[in-house]
């Protein structure tokens, strides 16, 4: 399958081992998408030009991710900070004057005409494109990770201009887990996903309603998990149209990026 993927592109910077890695929901679901067996992944979005952009660049080029659309701006890369506490991520908020927060990411037909070339973009509540989704949506199928959003408003805005919406159901019961599916699910898409944790995940397609528990590691990492679980169905429903097996694929793949550090490794020193 051929992925593109919009949105945002950070350095995750580890302030206890001094060290950042490549981050950002487009960037990790692009990235996981070449390591999951894609046959094509491209990531759109701007990166800046500071030490920080250029390690990631250079590790996205490394894992195969096209850069062929991407915005180059003098700036500086967001670098959110992040202690691991108990396996678990602790953020700390990093500089707001970066290239993601002064510059906002337009869709041109160009663009349109390269997504289009592609079986699906995925993209996320931090890409700040919600309103050129219809656009994109008229070209290929969308895929979005809403995150913790799912006020009715967001809903009804976004979810008639996707086909695959992915949720985390974090402080969600089971029952409001499953509610919020079927409620995204009646706006629009085909599938709608709720990770829960450790609690597994759920999906509901066509009125079925399909549940998978996690698959346990030793956890020394949760940065990214939810992005290779994105990544890991979209390649693998692409290629199968299976839910039940995607998800299962979905749930290994999010599990062994637990076991590593950062979202998919490759670490680099924070510079002064």
């Amino acid at each position: 399958m051929k992925l593109v993927s919009i949105g945002d592109c950070v350095a995750d910077g580890y302030l206890d081992e001094g060290v950042f890695y490549p981050g950002g929901q487009a960037v990790n679901v692009a990235a996981n998408a070449m390591l999951d067996g894609a046959q094509r992944a491209s990531f759109l979005g701007i990166l800046a030009d500071d030490a920080p952009a250029r390690h990631i660049e250079g590790v996205l080029e490394e894992l195969g991710v096209g850069l062929e659309r991407c915005r180059r701006a003098y700036g500086t890369t967001p670098m959110p900070g992040v202690r691991i506490v108990d396996g678990d991520r602790v953020f700390f908020r990093g500089k707001r004057d970066t290239v993601a927060h002064l510059l906002r990411l337009g869709i041109s037909q160009e663009d349109l005409d390269f997504i289009a070339g592609f079986d699906i973009c995925h993209t996320t509540n931090e890409a700040g494109i919600d309103s050129e989704l219809g656009r994109i949506h008229e070209v290929v199928p969308v895929s979005y990770d809403f995150s913790v959003g799912h006020g009715q408003e967001l809903l009804e805005a976004i979810c008639p201009s996707i086909d695959i919406a992915f949720f985390s159901g974090e402080g969600l019961t089971d029952g409001e887990c499953v509610s919020l599916a079927g409620r995204a699910k009646e706006l629009g898409p085909d599938i709608a996903i709720v990770t829960k944790g450790l609690r597994g995940s759920i999906a509901l397609q066509d009125g079925k309603l399909y549940e998978q528990p996690i698959v346990p590691c030793q956890a020394v990492d949760a940065m990214g998990a939810g992005d290779s679980f994105a990544a890991a169905f979209l390649v693998s429903y692409a290629d199968s149209h299976d839910v039940r097996a995607s998800l299962r694929y979905a749930a290994e793949r999010a599990s062994h990026t637990c076991t590593v550090h950062g979202a998919f490794g490759h670490p680099h020193a924070i510079c002064p």
